[in-house]
């Protein structure tokens, strides 16, 4: 909005040709998302201490160390969505189509984490919102985008390490819908640790922010020889966005963790890493620098394919941070070395860029 608004007006106050940096305002929206958080973090957790009596379910056959954790506040990703909107429309050109297709992905699977966490909280239905209604959900808001992008953008997936592209014609669409479901699940999947998936979160962020800015920039993209996608620069503000907010969001939610993300949080933040990857065609890098989510989701796989076929479990428990716990980790101890993880995995996918 203060592009739309402030921009125009250069001609005559050269201090806001400022905006016309991408650069400039990503800066901006990541200071201002994280400020949000910051400032209104200590409302909002005794607001949700209000409406919550008992706080996020805690397992009775989890590490038993969780068991204090019981009362903790949850649906705090409701706070990282406030802030990520907020700052997006404050920051972003609101007449790019993809910045709006972003907050559509992003909230939408934000309504469906709400909607299974108000039923677990709120209404004290343990199973929340049933396996079938969340994945339709899901599906339709992730179709929207498909379709979306299908029309704004070339049917091609950048291969990592190779200078080629792989045109999937028809078969895009489904492929960008598989990435965007997934991408949500897996960081629901790795919620289970205090700041253990916020973390990794904005680290895949920072490193999408570099590559939609790249391949925004017709120079720059063929100098890497990564697809050009026009407009999708604008993504940077809405990345920057999204770093502040886990950052500022990660200040409550550090061990000892005062509030929990909750599914609202969780669907949303994974649907949004989705997106900006399927727009500038980077759904295997986003495999990459999201390797800790792709680690977490795959141990879950194993695991309930091997107890279905053999009747014997591969873990002590999954998701796998769960496994490491109980074999005696102390549960920081778990987390930051899952940071350090996704710290690296992020660096190896930028590299990517350069060794083609």
């Amino acid at each position: 909005m203060l592009y739309n608004f402030l921009y125009p007006l250069a001609d005559q106050y050269s201090f806001f040709n400022l905006f016309q940096y991408i650069t400039f305002r990503t800066v901006y929206a990541l200071v201002t998302s994280l400020v949000i958080c910051w400032v209104m973090g200590p409302w909002f957790i005794r607001w949700l201490e209000k409406q919550q009596s008992n706080g996020q379910p805690i397992r009775n056959d989890g590490p038993q160390t969780h068991l204090k954790k019981q009362g903790t506040p949850t649906m705090g990703g409701l706070l990282i969505l406030f802030a990520l909107t907020v700052t997006t429309l404050l920051w972003a050109d609101l007449t790019n189509g993809f910045i709006w297709l972003a907050l559509l992905v992003t909230l939408g699977f934000g309504l469906v984490g709400w909607l299974d966490d108000y039923l677990k909280i709120m209404r004290n239905n343990p199973k929340g919102l049933a396996g079938r209604w969340k994945l339709l959900l899901q599906v339709l808001f992730g179709s929207i985008a498909a379709v979306g992008l299908v029309m704004m953008t070339e049917p091609v997936v950048d291969i990592p390490f190779f200078n080629t592209q792989w045109n999937m014609g028809w078969y895009y669409g489904l492929f960008v819908l598989f990435v965007l479901v997934g991408a949500s699940n897996a960081v629901n999947l790795t919620d289970g640790l205090d700041g253990l998936a916020v973390a990794p979160t904005f680290m895949v962020a920072s490193a999408l922010a570099v590559v939609v800015y790249l391949a925004g920039n017709i120079k720059f993209s063929a100098y890497l020889m990564i697809p050009f996608v026009p407009g999708a620069g604008e993504l940077a503000i809405f990345c920057g966005a999204l770093v502040g907010g886990c950052l500022g969001f990660l200040w409550f939610n550090s061990y000892p963790a005062q509030v929990f993300m909750g599914d609202v949080g969780a669907l949303a933040l994974g649907g949004a890493l989705g997106f900006v990857a399927c727009a500038v065609h980077q759904q295997l890098l986003l495999g990459i620098a999201g390797g800790l989510f792709v680690l977490e989701t795959v141990s879950v796989i194993v695991q309930v394919a091997s107890f279905k076929l053999t009747g014997k479990r591969v873990f002590r428990m999954a998701p796998i941070h769960h496994h490491y716990e109980l074999k005696g980790w102390p549960e920081p101890k778990v987390i930051v070395r899952f940071w350090i993880i996704s710290i690296l995995l992020a660096l190896v996918a930028l590299s990517t860029l350069k060794i083609r």
